[in-house]
């Protein structure tokens, strides 16, 4: 392998994307840590009602860190459906123990649809 090659060749791509606004970053980080806390909840319990949702919305988190605009759009219904979904757990009986995770799910939504967000995304990605 040639050092030099590796360091100077081609990035597949980023993880975080520092030059994004801080709302797209945290949406960024926020849906890494719900897919990497789905997995961990998943494996401890063996339950993984939303596991898929997470993954997939890890994946749409790395395409809004490389400028996708399909991955930004995905992001915001995946994060809708989970956001839905705790809704409509919380309301047939679920009682307040997912007060927290519709915290999470309506912070994520937030960051997503945030004004600043929304225009960058308009503006910069492909």
């Amino acid at each position: 392998m040639d050092w030099q090659n590796w360091q100077n060749g081609p990035v597949p791509g980023k993880w975080i994307d520092q030059s994004q606004p801080q709302t797209l970053q945290g949406a960024v980080l926020f849906s890494y840590l719900n897919a990497a806390l789905a997995l961990i909840f998943t494996i401890a319990l063996g339950e993984s009602a939303f596991l898929l949702v997470f993954v997939l919305l890890a994946a749409a988190a790395f395409g809004i860190a490389n400028d996708k605009r399909l991955a930004y759009w995905a992001a915001i219904v995946l994060a809708g459906f989970y956001l839905l979904a705790v809704l409509v757990t919380m309301v047939t009986g679920g009682g307040l123990g997912g007060i927290l995770n519709l915290l999470f799910a309506g912070i994520l939504v937030a960051l997503l649809l945030h004004p600043e967000s929304r225009q960058y995304a308009r503006t910069w990605f492909k």
